[in-house]
C-alpha cells in the first residue's frame, strides 16, 4: 500500500470511529516526514465548540507537539474535503499540501453544506445575512500602531 492511502485510511478510520463516539464523521491526520505528528477527529458536538472540526483540531494538536505556529513541511490528510474555516486554517498554518477523500457534495448529501458561507463571502459585506456594525476605529487602530512599531515581535 502506498504511504499516501496508508495515512488517508488512518484519516477514514478516525472519522468511523467519531461517529460511533458521538462526534461528526470526519478524521484528520497531519504528517511530516513520512511520520504523523497529530490526527483528530471531528468534535464539533463533544466539545460544544463550532470550531472543533477534524483539521482544526488536528492542527492545534501538530502545532502544540511541534512547539510552533507554522506546520511548513507537513501535509495534512482529511476524510472529507475541507470546509472554508479548516482550508482557512490550514492555509494559516502553512500546510505544504492537502489529500481528501470524501467530496463536499458527498458532505451536502447527509447535511453538512458549506455552498452558504462561499456564496456569503461573494456578496459584498453590506449584503450579507449576518448584520455588521463597525465601532471604535480609532481606537483599535492603536493596538495595530503599537504592534507596527514593536521591534522584537514574531510575525506569523
Amino acid at each position: 500500500m502506498e504511504e499516501k492511502e496508508k495515512f488517508m485510511k488512518k484519516a477514514i478510520e478516525i472519522s468511523k470511529k467519531s461517529v460511533l463516539n458521538g462526534g461528526g464523521p470526519f478524521g484528520a491526520v497531519i504528517v511530516k516526514d513520512g511520520k504523523i505528528v497529530a490526527s483528530s477527529n471531528n468534535k464539533v458536538t463533544l466539545n460544544n465548540d463550532p470550531t472543533a472540526h477534524a483539521e482544526v483540531m488536528a492542527i492545534r494538536k501538530a502545532c502544540k507537539k511541534l512547539n510552533t505556529f507554522d506546520l511548513s513541511g507537513c501535509e495534512l490528510y482529511a476524510s472529507c474535503e475541507p470546509c472554508p474555516m479548516c482550508l482557512s486554517a490550514m492555509y494559516w498554518a502553512h500546510i505544504d499540501r492537502y489529500y481528501y477523500a470524501n467530496q463536499k457534495e458527498d458532505a451536502k448529501q447527509i447535511g453538512f453544506d458549506d455552498h452558504f458561507i462561499y456564496d456569503e463571502l461573494d456578496k459584498k459585506p453590506e449584503k450579507r445575512s449576518m448584520p455588521r456594525e463597525q465601532l471604535l476605529h480609532a481606537e483599535a487602530l492603536k493596538a495595530f500602531k503599537i504592534w507596527e512599531e514593536k521591534e522584537d515581535k514574531t510575525e506569523y
